[in-house]
């Protein structure tokens, strides 16, 4: 019952973003028969050091869906201390609902059945859109690192890949 009713809530989703797409990515199915798997594009956000790319996820959605948070995953080479190195997105509204055993997050910033596809992407673009990234409990403990010690080369680097994603992008 709980994945029939998250397949109705991720096709209206699906069908609401289409109808009125989201300036700065899209969003669409990987396989038609699986509402469950979305194939994302974020299209790197202007006068930020990701301006210009094709960045390319996946968001995968478990069956009690709204009452957990999906999982995303970029498929594009990221460097960020945000972002694993195996592509997975760390940022609170993906964290499992309620309390944080490590005391860094309050439990409204976690995940609420109230966040939609559309919020999540928006909070993805904002974490790009920061000039400079949150290091306080990085994924990507050696991009924060770069970003503390280096921050030309941490910019640098983010800018070959992002030149790389829109040569693949095309």
């Amino acid at each position: 019952m709980a994945s029939s009713s998250a397949a109705l809530q991720l096709t209206r989703q699906l069908n609401q973003l289409r109808k009125h797409p989201v300036e700065g990515f899209s969003a669409g199915l990987v396989d038609d028969d699986n509402v469950f798997e979305w194939e994302i594009t974020i299209f790197g956000p202007p006068d930020t050091l990701y301006e210009g790319g094709f960045l390319r996820a996946v968001m995968s959605f478990p069956p009690d869906f709204p009452l957990r948070p999906p999982k995303m995953r970029f498929l594009t080479e990221m460097w960020h201390p945000n972002i694993y190195k195996n592509g997975e997105v760390c940022i609170s509204i993906l964290h499992e609902p309620g309390v944080d055993q490590y005391g860094y997050e309050d439990a409204g910033e976690r995940w609420l059945p109230v966040h939609t596809v559309e919020s999540i992407l928006i909070s993805v673009v904002s974490l790009l859109s920061q000039d400079t990234p949150d290091i306080n409990s990085p994924a990507n403990v050696d991009a924060a690192k770069e970003v503390r010690e280096d921050i030309a080369g941490y910019r640098k680097k983010v800018r070959r890949l992002v030149r790389r994603s829109a040569e693949e992008g095309f």
